[in-house]
């Protein structure tokens, strides 16, 4: 067992790996530093404190029995010695140094090891802009820049907020001015759609379409150029425009810190991040690593990626203490999962979005149902919205994304099958998967089994489908060479029959088998109902007499509303 700890970077993995450490072998010495003097945050809330859910920067800081995580507690408490303001330099592998600097003194020294851990985390990606140093520009990195965002909200200069980049940060920062402050915000993403590597398209308009109707604007397909003001920001200049800016948030991405361990000739991956094993060990055997500075492995694709989440370097800390201990733990890998809170919903997900999937080779297909996140019949209920990526070869499960409420309901159903997701699971493991049931909890078939058969129906060709963007196309562009076809009761249609007389049809689905003399078999027949399901059955009826170019509407009516479709 190792003697002297030395853990560099005091913010999330180091202090779980330095008292996991601890606690497993007490009488060792463990030494953390980290070059800033606030340690140990969760600087995932940092949005939640500018919007007001989160009271003070403190709480960010403190345990779940309120004490504060400093120099003093980690001391006390731990047993861990922590050195804030007091950068690591280099390392000596050879001698097994860490060469430091007091950065209040400007001191140097030298801190012996027997074993290293580097938990350097990350750097927000910068945008190198003219104008990036005016005030009220900003990055989000720790606490300190979430009070001064704060502080200009409360003192009433700000009016106008830009978010640059729609990933996690940037839209839970565009919702906290918006809500919280009622601060006319806008964001600029240079893709075309928001969180472009987690959502496919029609998820991620359907996540827009909601922000927007909570008065946030999107400029998508657009650049920054440069920012302008005398002394304060007054305005984004961009590839297609200006816009007015009381303050400015850049949210563009971070990227590892491993300038150390390159010096130290660690192994580095091609796009930045040093490589560990599954010990979280890195090429030097004496040195482990974890957090954002790391790459580690895609369970789903079995290649290297950076997922750096709050909830990775507390797993990783964890095992990385075990094993400085002379434990075997293992980190396998991740699957990529994540939620995001947009207003009273949130988009979540794990594994491939279909829009990577496709970049990545896979020959996929997608479904996408929309249904109520527990018995049709219990009085209180939502809708949600979950699109399952299956590899239509394998019939292999490569992705799993919602759009629902930010209750527990929708991201419960994307952490079961991010469970399942290593184990390369397909399509029947879903069809079949167990969940608890009861009627203000789930439906008897629960949506996920719902989503599971829709896809095994898709993939045997029974359940030929187009999502909310291919029926618009359909809707604007064919509609007089297409049959649409409304399966629900008449009072459900009765409101398009009166708006599109010559376009809109109506037969309700039980009636279907006994009407077919009213269906032109010499059309592409779209059927519709309220979420994809009576139209499916309809597609079945019409099938056995058939009929051989029929399509069902995916997430029916529902789907089209959330996508923002004006029908």
């Amino acid at each position: 067992m190792s003697e002297h700890v030395v853990v560099i970077g005091a913010i999330a993995l180091g202090p779980k790996a330095a008292c996991r450490f601890k606690r497993l072998h007490p009488k060792a010495r463990v030494t953390m530093i980290d070059k800033n003097d606030t340690i140990s945050y969760g600087g995932c809330g940092i949005p939640y404190f500018v919007a007001g859910e989160v009271s003070e920067p403190m709480q960010l800081r403190t345990t779940s029995f309120n004490m504060v995580r400093d120099k003093k507690f980690f001391k006390e408490v731990k047993g861990v010695d922590v050195f804030p303001i007091t950068e690591a330099i280099r390392i000596d592998r050879e001698k097994r140094h860490v060469h430091i600097r007091r950065l209040v003194s400007g001191e140097t020294d030298v801190l012996p090891y027997d074993k290293l851990v580097l938990a350097t985390g990350s750097t927000p990606r910068k945008l190198s802009l003219p104008g990036e140093n005016l005030k009220g520009v900003h990055y989000v990195s720790s606490p300190y820049d979430a009070v001064r965002i704060r502080d200009a909200i409360t003192k009433g200069i700000v009016k106008k907020a830009i978010v640059v980049g729609a990933g996690f940060i940037g839209l839970e920062m565009a919702e906290a001015f918006a809500d919280m402050w009622d601060v006319e915000t806008t964001v600029i993403e240079i893709a075309d759609q928001i969180m472009p590597r987690y959502l496919s398209k029609k998820l991620a308009r359907m996540g827009q379409r909601h922000m927007e109707k909570n008065g946030v604007s999107f400029h998508l397909n657009e650049t920054v150029d440069r920012f302008e003001g005398e002394g304060r920001v007054k305005r984004v200049v961009t590839n297609k425009g200006i816009v007015d800016a009381d303050i400015v948030v850049i949210s563009v991405g971070v990227t590892p810190n491993d300038d150390l361990a390159k010096e130290a000739g660690l192994q580095l991956s091609e796009r930045g991040g040093i490589v560990v094993d599954e010990h979280m060990q890195t090429s030097d055997p004496n040195i482990y690593a974890g957090g954002d500075c790391v790459v580690i492995k895609n369970l789903v694709t079995n290649q290297p990626f950076y997922l750096p989440m709050g909830s990775m370097a507390n797993r990783q800390g964890r095992v990385i203490g075990t094993n400085l201990a002379g434990g075997n733990a293992r980190f396998d890998g991740a699957t990529g999962s994540f939620v995001c809170k947009l207003f009273e919903s949130s988009v979540a997900g794990t594994g491939l979005c279909r829009n990577v999937a496709e970049q990545m080779g896979y020959d996929v297909l997608s479904v996408l149902l929309v249904q109520f996140d527990r018995a049709h019949f219990y009085p209180t209920k939502e809708l949600m919205t979950l699109e399952l990526v299956v590899d239509k070869f394998t019939s292999r499960i490569l992705g799993i994304q919602g759009f629902g409420s930010y209750g527990d309901a929708m991201v419960g159903r994307i952490n079961a099958v991010a469970g399942l997701l290593k184990n390369q699971p397909k399509v029947e493991d879903i069809s079949n998967f167990e969940m608890a049931y009861s009627p203000p909890f789930s439906a008897a078939m629960d949506i996920l089994n719902t989503l599971g058969n829709m896809a095994d129906n898709a993939l045997a060709g029974m359940n030929r489908g187009l999502g909310p963007a291919e029926f618009e196309t359909f809707w604007e562009q064919h509609k007089e060479s297409n049959f649409f076809l409304d399966c629900r009761e008449p009072a459900d249609a009765e409101p398009y029959l009166k708006k599109y007389p010559e376009d809109w049809h109506n037969i309700p689905q039980g009636k279907i088998s006994q009407r077919l003399a009213e269906i032109p078999m010499d059309k592409t027949v779209v059927l519709i109902c309220n979420t994809g399901g009576r139209s499916y059955e309809a597609q079945i009826t019409l099938d056995e007499n058939g009929f051989d170019d029929v399509i069902n509407l995916h997430g029916g009516i529902a789907g089209l509303k959330s996508w923002g479709m004006d029908i």
